[in-house]
């Protein structure tokens, strides 16, 4: 009788010998013969490796194997990393919150877009045409929002400011503690804005319209509100009302503010000495210092052995005067100084040429060719200058380049803060933490956030704006402290009380051997801000389906983390609000 075909197995035996273990794989087939079942071994599997054993089982068993490349198709690709480390942040600030009590489209709309203005700056509508192309859309449940809905969030956004910033404010400003406050200013792209004037233009752009704001944080820098003023609004005339502001709004009647020395001036000290329990801290302008040079109040010897002393005058009443004497910012200022001085005698010289070949002629012509290298250099105040209308003569003002020299490396704070409270060291460091509020600024206005050029027209919307901008940088700063040892800033903040507080800042030892070798002891690299959001934006959560019907079922799966990006995404957790 012939055989009967049967199926194929694996068969797996185990037997110990010499305390060892050993496991066999038979390829083995099942038969009938003359009405008997019977087996035979077609072959020994054992030099296989386990998981081709498994695949072999699982194939006889019925399971069909493809290529994985043909196991299914991806739809779509997203970068996810870096959005859920700005949504992490936002929900470890409890940011939603903060803006709202309750969930609402408006509440997401308003965090998308300051997500969005932290990963990829735009205008509201390239936002909305980009935010889908990562998990931003999905994230924060807008995929259907559009410009217009942007708008409509903005404006809400705006009538809720009062409420959000008291909220900071409760949570980072504190009586007896220290108000920074400084004004910068955007340019504008149009000109039918009411807030938009012609002012003072922080940003280069001479003849723009512009508009300021001003941004007052706690004595880290971690912002807590901000107010928009037209673009010619002076910066003295917007402190009064933010320490208004301070006091009856964010209900905080004792603290020390400090602002630099175009802000708090005489005038707004004047005033200042009438509110209860308000102190300050700014600098003297380089006139009030050359005057106490003038009259020996402020003498070379002060600094013979140490580099700040404390003084007393009779034009300063009831203040504390503390003068610093920086020798590595003089010799800075005598070699930048003397590089315009030859700068501009050189662009001179070459005027002179000019006249002498006769290629330049009236005394007009030669005083326009004059003043445009005057005002490139602005060195006027040490040069005296002679036009005919066929000669140019100059010559240096040594009087006067001795006096500014004099001055070199010489500033002095001015404050009512007493003794008690704070030392003279406290009151400079203080006042330096003024940088704080600048960086700020460079972060808003052009490196992370792009809060120019402003593109809207209404009034509201560009405060709407600038406010989301400033949210923005809330949680940024959050970021960049949770990320100190993966960036390239200092880890040591503690020294910053220590330190010498007239001395140039220098970074720690430690952040200068991890700036220096560019790569943490464990080898992962040190990054920026923004490169190390581009490296978490390689976490990438695609869409999958198992064929290319259309109405099949689809299916997410998003690629492993690296242990760079696992300890970004880890110290965001870490991190103490």
């Amino acid at each position: 009788m012939p055989k009967r075909t049967g199926a194929a197995y694996v068969v797996t035996t185990t037997r110990h010998y010499n305390g060892r273990v050993y496991h066999s794989h038979l390829l083995r087939r099942s038969f009938r013969e003359e009405g008997r079942v019977r087996n035979e071994t077609l072959g020994n599997l054992s030099h296989l490796p386990e998981p081709l054993i498994t695949m072999i089982r699982r194939s006889l068993q019925g399971e069909t194997f493809v290529p994985a490349g043909e196991a299914f198709t991806v739809l779509r690709s997203q970068p996810a990393g870096h959005v859920e480390a700005v949504h992490r942040m936002m929900e470890r600030l409890g940011l939603p919150t903060v803006i709202a009590g309750k969930p609402c489209p408006e509440r997401n709309r308003v965090l998308a877009l300051i997500a969005a203005r932290i990963l990829d700056p735009q205008t509201k509508l390239a936002t909305t045409r980009s935010w889908a192309a990562t998990t931003l859309a999905d994230t924060f449940g807008v995929t259907e929002a559009d410009e217009q809905d942007c708008y409509a969030a903005m404006d809400w956004l705006l009538a809720r400011q009062d409420r959000i910033q008291k909220k900071l404010a409760a949570r980072h400003l504190k009586a007896e503690g220290l108000v920074l406050y400084d004004l910068s200013s955007s340019y504008f792209e149009g000109t039918a804005c009411p807030l938009a004037r012609r002012g003072y233009s922080r940003d280069g752009r001479r003849g723009t319209l512009q508009v300021n704001y001003g941004l007052l944080t706690d004595n880290r820098g971690c912002p807590v509100a901000v107010t928009v003023h037209e673009g010619n609004t002076a910066d003295p005339t917007t402190l009064m009302p933010e320490i208004t502001r301070v006091k009856d709004e964010f209900g905080i009647t004792r603290f020390v503010m400090v602002g630099d020395r175009g802000m708090i001036s005489s005038a707004a000290i004047t005033a200042l000495q009438d509110q209860s329990g308000i102190d300050w801290i700014t600098a003297l302008k380089s006139a009030a210092i050359r005057a106490l040079v003038e009259d020996k109040t402020l003498q070379p010897d002060l600094f013979d052995e140490r580099n700040l002393a404390e003084i007393t005058h009779p034009d300063y009443p009831r203040e504390r005067l503390v003068a610093c004497r920086n020798p590595q910012l003089a010799r800075l200022r005598v070699h930048k100084r003397e590089e315009l001085l030859t700068a501009t005698e050189e662009a001179l010289r070459t005027i002179q040429t000019r006249i002498e070949a006769g290629r330049l002629k009236g005394q007009g012509n030669i005083g326009l060719a004059v003043g445009r290298v005057i005002n490139r250099y602005k060195m006027a105040k040490h040069l005296t200058l002679t036009i005919t209308d066929t000669s140019l003569t100059f010559a240096r003002k040594e009087d006067a380049i001795a006096a500014e020299a004099a001055l070199d490396g010489l500033y002095i704070i001015r404050t009512s803060v007493t003794p008690e409270r704070l030392d003279a060291a406290s009151c400079v460091r203080h006042y330096k933490s003024l940088s704080q509020v600048e960086r700020a600024f460079r972060s808003m206005k052009t490196v992370d956030l792009k809060v120019r050029p402003i593109h809207h027209r209404l009034a509201d919307r560009v405060r709407a704006h600038i406010f989301l901008c400033m949210l923005a940088y809330y949680v940024e700063w959050h970021l960049k402290e949770a990320w100190r040892e993966l960036l390239f800033a200092d880890e040591d903040q503690a020294i910053k009380a220590t330190r010498d507080p007239v001395a140039l800042a220098q970074r720690s030892a430690e952040a200068k051997a991890k700036v220096g070798r560019r790569h943490r002891e464990d080898g992962t690299p040190i990054h920026s801000f923004k490169t190390l959001l581009a490296e978490l934006a390689t976490i990438v959560r695609n869409t999958c389906c198992t064929s290319c019907a259309h109405d099949d079922p689809t299916f997410t799966v998003t690629t492993q983390s690296n242990s760079l990006q696992r300890r970004a995404l880890d110290l965001i957790g870490q991190l103490v609000v």
